[in-house]
């Protein structure tokens, strides 16, 4: 049986998915700027990981933890809205093509294809799927603008559900990450990614606050 990055399928897309080289020039000064609001809202984000949220953790100092120890061979596929919008300014992707999103159309729900489409061309990269779910109980990207717009909240508050429970239903190894934990977040991940060597696909169920970090940035 030929092995995954044999299969025809998968040269195709490498074919398809190869970075274009850019043509023509780009303005002097585009890098320079570009860097510079780049540093400056990391510089922002980090300093905002340190506040404390009304309850449960701050996301922005998981996602901090999570860029620090993700292995050099990740490939991030990023599936959701408000906490996938602050992980794109925090997690650093391990090379191109290493961050794939559901895109401005907020496609939510391509995860399991572009993990499984991710391993089909790099199956050499960190396996199985090692999850992390920023459960804040909101559609938090809606209810950013919602609530100071209609004073109002309805359809965006959800459950605290036990996503790590139904991971172990499935096979998987689940975590529950809670403020209690918030020393050791790091040593979490960590054997996250252990378990995650032996074979397991893992998923973490970290619960999250809310921050004013991104505010104004919303979803219709």
């Amino acid at each position: 049986m030929a092995r995954l990055h044999e299969s025809p399928s998968c040269s195709t897309i490498q074919r398809c998915t190869q970075v274009p080289q850019p043509s023509g020039t780009l303005p002097p000064d585009w890098l320079r700027h570009s860097s510079g609001a780049i540093g400056s809202r990391c510089c922002q984000s980090k300093g905002k990981s340190e506040e404390k949220t009304e309850r449960h953790l701050n996301p922005l100092k998981v996602l901090h933890v999570v860029d620090e120890v993700m292995a050099e061979d990740s490939i991030i596929v990023a599936d959701g809205g408000d906490f996938v919008g602050s992980a794109a300014y925090i997690l650093r992707p391990r090379g191109p093509l290493c961050w794939l999103d559901p895109g401005a159309f907020g496609t939510l729900g391509v995860g399991g294809g572009f993990a499984l489409g991710a391993k089909l061309c790099r199956p050499e990269s960190e396996t199985p799927v090692l999850a992390l779910v920023g459960n804040d109980a909101c559609w938090s990207q809606i209810s950013r603008e919602q609530v100071p717009l209609l004073g109002s909240n309805v359809a965006c508050g959800l459950a605290y559900n036990d996503y790590h429970v139904v991971a172990e239903g499935f096979g998987g190894k689940g975590f529950l990450v809670t403020r209690q934990d918030e020393d050791r977040i790091e040593d979490i991940i960590k054997e996250a990614q252990e378990a995650t060597r032996k074979g397991k696909a893992t998923l973490l169920n970290v619960l999250i606050g809310k921050t004013n970090f991104r505010d104004g940035s919303i979803s219709v």
